[in-house]
């Protein structure tokens, strides 16, 4: 588990791409960018910090509209939220860092590798797709998010209270019903068609570890498999008897992983 001395550690803001984004430092060495997923915050990395520091300087942020980063614009898209994490990367000048998203933050890392292939040095895409899937949507569904703007709020307080509590706690920047506000605006975004050809894949991404759990109930193992043989410097992870979430830090799909950012932490050769 994190320390409370890392936990302790104030956060900083800086302002890129018209937001003020909140961000988190730890360790040294290669820069390693931390994406969460959607409706958390740099919170859910807070089992992971000490192995990552101990490695890497690790920079974990709230997206767009998350935790203590504003959304001024009240929208959502991946696009939006790669041009983001491009602008926080170019504000701190960092020299092309590593990045590891998970879920919404491994689809705005799969964002980043086609629109700015030449601004990581690998990438890390943890439950993450490239077209909307019957699956996923029922996924969503389950969650209480019925379609975009849909949200059914009353079935969420009745059958995930904890989940609520969550939410409630870590999503505060506009007050007490600003999850409610997130959930609402980022449900488009979620159910919008993603419109990646195959010749978007196949373009010069950074080396790319895809990586899925087996019971995903999202996305299908047939959707990493289509991401890997398509993209051309792609490595392909499939944890058995893993679900949607991150695993902790325990479990041997985060030594495969840990592996992929040392084997990449130095720049590449020009």
């Amino acid at each position: 588990m994190i320390t409370d001395a890392i936990a302790a550690q104030t956060g900083q803001y800086v302002r890129a791409n018209g937001l003020t984004i909140y961000y988190e430092v730890h360790g040294n060495g290669s820069p390693l960018l931390l994406l969460h997923g959607g409706t958390l915050t740099c919170r859910s990395w807070d089992a992971h910090i000490a192995t990552l520091g101990a490695h890497f300087q690790v920079f974990a942020l709230d997206s767009r509209g998350h935790g203590k980063t504003d959304n001024p614009t009240g929208r959502f898209s991946f696009r939006a939220m790669a041009d983001d994490v491009a602008a926080f990367i170019q504000e701190l000048h960092l020299d092309m860092p590593l990045i590891l998203g998970f879920s919404d933050g491994g689809q705005i890392a799969l964002e980043l590798g086609i629109r700015y292939p030449a601004l990581a040095r690998a990438l890390v895409i943890v439950g993450a797709y490239s077209r909307l899937t019957e699956s996923g949507m029922r996924w969503m569904h389950a969650f209480g998010i019925e379609g975009p703007h849909r949200v059914n709020f009353e079935r969420m307080g009745r059958e995930r209270p904890s989940l609520v509590q969550l939410w409630q706690a870590q999503h505060t920047v506009q007050g007490a019903d600003t999850w409610k506000t997130l959930l609402d605006q980022i449900s488009e975004m979620w159910y919008a068609p993603l419109g990646y050809s195959e010749a978007d894949l196949r373009g010069g991404i950074a080396p790319t570890l895809i990586a899925l759990g087996d019971r995903d109930g999202a996305i299908p193992v047939e959707e990493a498999t289509y991401l890997y043989r398509l993209m051309p410097n792609a490595e392909l992870a499939i944890t058995p008897h893993a679900q949607h979430f991150f695993p902790d830090a325990s479990h041997p799909f985060f030594a495969q992983m840990l592996d992929f950012l040392l084997r990449h932490q130095a720049k590449p050769a020009a």
